[in-house]
């Protein structure tokens, strides 16, 4: 996968200039793409990662594009601890937190519902899909409030709105679709608070995890494809544009959406 300065052919810079954005899942990614958007955007971007080795990826990667990305690792967000961590040694160091993405998530097992094993597999999905947005989010919320109010970006899916007849995807519907229903609560408690809390709903984005799971490859490629109105999947930086737009000032009188980014497949 090659990388190019984010926001060279799109719009300028300076949209998030100024605010301290927290990107879990930064090693890699949607949330990868995420973290060098932000930055290039003029944002002070802390990401986290639970793999040493990806956290370092994106900090070089950052670097070799002229940006400054911090991303501490490990840290695991489906740890209570951790998740504090992240947020109160963030706001220690920067006085403020503005915006939290909860990128990171833990691949889904995938399996009928007949078949699905629930200790191995259907518990491990919810509490990567659900516990790591859960605790990111609890864990900044009131290191927000005495900012004055900030955003939250969490990612649901096109599978929180459609089965799929290629994989086996019930604990992932049922994850993402907690997701959508977490956020539009967030979006009522934040309101007084001036904390927004909106989702994105991507669809199949090329990324290692998609990559390793085979979905680009073979016969599951091209039913994908056959899909999506626009024909490609799509590109972390799909994604990080609307995240950058849900994260501006641009959008202070959004909260409680959601914004499907998929190529046009729930169009269909």
């Amino acid at each position: 996968m090659t990388h190019s300065r984010p926001g060279t052919d799109q719009a300028g810079p300076g949209r998030l200039t100024g605010k301290v954005v927290l990107v879990t899942g930064a090693g890699a990614g949607i949330g990868q793409g995420c973290a060098l958007l932000f930055a290039e955007q003029g944002a002070t971007v802390v990401g986290c990662d639970i793999d040493v080795a990806a956290a370092e990826r994106t900090r070089k990667l950052a670097a070799d594009l002229d940006l400054v990305i911090d991303v501490p690792a490990p840290l695991d967000m489906t740890d209570p601890a951790d998740a504090r961590r992240f947020a109160d040694e963030t706001y220690a160091r920067h006085g403020r937190i503005d915006a939290l993405v909860t990128a990171g998530a833990i691949a889904p097992r995938m399996a009928t519902a007949a078949d699905m094993d629930f200790d191995e597999e259907w518990t491990p999905t919810l509490r990567g899909e659900v516990d790591v947005v859960f605790l990111p989010v609890q864990a900044v919320w009131r290191h927000m409030e005495v900012s004055g109010g900030g955003s939250i970006v969490n990612f649901a899916s096109v599978n929180a709105f459609r089965g799929s007849g290629t994989f086996g995807m019930v604990a992932h519907c049922a994850g993402k679709s907690a997701v959508l229903g977490m956020t539009r609560q967030l979006a009522v408690e934040g309101g007084p608070l001036r904390i927004r809390a909106n989702t994105i709903s991507p669809g199949m984005v090329r990324t290692p995890a998609t990559e390793s799971a085979g979905a680009h490859e073979g016969a599951a490629r091209q039913t994908l494809l056959d899909r999506i109105p626009l024909g490609r999947v799509g590109r972390p930086e799909d994604i990080a544009w609307c995240a950058v737009y849900l994260l501006s000032d641009e959008s202070a009188w959004v909260t409680g959406g959601n914004f499907p980014v998929d190529g046009g497949v729930l169009a269909k």
